[in-house]
């Protein structure tokens, strides 16, 4: 009979621990998850960080034309953002047809890149 109650009690032990066990499990599960979402945020923003300090050294601080090589690698790191609202405030900066217009699209488009990385 002892051992009879000695077993139960150990086999209700061990299904608390194993439900424990099991909710630790469940909230270790969403704090990986949560940290894999920061990660992933951390290094889009890295990238959106590097697009617009390589926009204020060759756009912003030019002294002459931008070259083909700067207007190429800036296109390419605006779109391996995968950004689609950066992308097309990038176009509309591209496709500027007046100074004023350009102006207008740089603030806009500095605006966004900004919104963005917070």
């Amino acid at each position: 009979m002892l051992q009879k109650k000695l077993f139960i009690a150990a086999a209700v032990a061990l299904l608390v621990a194993d439900i424990a066990l099991a909710a630790q499990n469940i909230n270790l599960q969403k704090e990986i998850q949560q940290e894999r979402i920061t990660i992933a945020q951390d290094a889009s923003n890295r990238q959106t960080v590097d697009f617009l300090q390589a926009f204020v050294d060759k756009v912003l601080r030019a002294k002459s034309e931008i070259s083909f090589d700067d207007r190429l690698q800036l296109e390419n790191m605006v779109r391996n953002l995968k950004d689609d609202a950066i992308l097309a405030e990038w176009n509309k900066f591209v496709n500027s047809q007046t100074p004023a217009a350009a102006q207008e699209e740089v603030k806009n488009l500095l605006e966004l890149l900004v919104r963005k990385i917070r």
